[in-house]
């Protein structure tokens, strides 16, 4: 049997976190361990004070780090060091596992020599918006594929989409290809499956692993989301400059308002439209975040540990 382990980066832990572990521990496939590279320490105690986690949870490692050290690309190869196992699992904490077998279903397209990471079908919760809902359709559909550098003229920037928001991965070739980017403020997992697909591996889409992740981001929000993602794609070229995501985005919007029109969800039509102005916006000012004076830089992202 596969021994597999999970990595899961924390901040401020909810009730959704202890939820993930639960689930975790009854999967058709065993976790080996759950390792949990935790940020402030005293968030993750104020979480579990009181309860019996650590008892009844053996499997379960946790480190900790300060807020300043914590970076998307090297918090996870650090989490990536401590397992042994052939293959390991990136999570984020609000993912929820739908069912026993997201594990088993994320695990097989990994069994052919040429992938090297298969992400999982992302589900918006029963309470989200009629446009969440939607995004996650049109971003996750619901029939697998593997996308190669043959499908780079078709694709595009989608040939390199893999989230770590529930994404497995094949050791030997992670060390291979030398882990995760290992300071960026984004698109740690982008980054390496570009690097993967023009190494001549594979990216999997596994739609029948599923979890349950999906948000309610505000405009402002949204914007600083975006500034980050246009930082990311500003210092990395060399994956996003041959293959723009700009006409990706129109296209979501377009199709999202068609489908609220004709679903009878017209009210929620400004609020995308809104929305996506912040985005655009914040990801146009992340593009040319090098021309803008530092400060305002600092104050329009969402990770400001990132450039101290």
């Amino acid at each position: 049997m596969d021994k597999v382990d999970v990595i899961v980066p924390v901040y401020k832990p909810d009730h959704k976190f202890l939820t993930l572990i639960e689930r975790l521990e009854h999967q058709s496939v065993p976790v080996n361990r759950i390792i949990v590279i935790n940020t402030e320490q005293k968030y993750f105690d104020r979480l579990i004070y009181g309860t019996s986690f650590q008892k009844d949870y053996h499997n379960v490692i946790v480190k900790h780090i300060s807020k300043r050290e914590f970076d998307h690309g090297k918090t996870r190869n650090n989490g990536v060091r401590c397992s042994d196992a052939d293959y390991f699992v990136m999570m984020t904490q609000d993912a929820i596992p739908a069912d026993e077998f997201l594990l088993e279903e994320l695990l097989k397209p990994l069994h052919g020599e040429r992938v090297a990471a298969a992400y999982a079908r992302q589900l918006a919760d029963e309470n989200s918006s009629e446009a969440e809902k939607y995004t996650r359709s049109f971003n996750y559909p619901d029939s697998s594929t593997i996308k190669t550098k043959a499908d780079l003229e078709r694709l595009g920037i989608k040939t390199f989409f893999c989230s770590n928001v529930c994404a497995a991965y094949n050791r030997k070739i992670f060390d291979e290809l030398g882990g995760f980017v290992k300071h960026t403020i984004f698109n740690e997992d982008m980054i390496y499956a570009a690097g993967a697909v023009e190494a001549g591996y594979g990216i999997a889409y596994a739609a029948e692993a599923r979890v349950f992740h999906s948000h309610d981001y505000s405009c402002r929000e949204q914007f600083h989301r975006n500034f980050d993602l246009g930082v990311s794609q500003a210092q990395h070229p060399e994956v996003f400059a041959a293959y723009p995501s700009e006409s990706e985005g129109i296209r979501l919007v377009r199709q999202t308002v068609r489908h609220l029109w004709e679903s009878g969800a017209k009210r929620q039509i400004p609020r995308v439209i809104m929305q996506s102005g912040f985005k655009y916006i914040g990801y146009l000012l992340g593009k040319r975040y090098r021309y803008l004076p530092k400060k305002l830089v600092v104050a329009m992202s969402s990770n400001k540990e990132y450039w101290n």
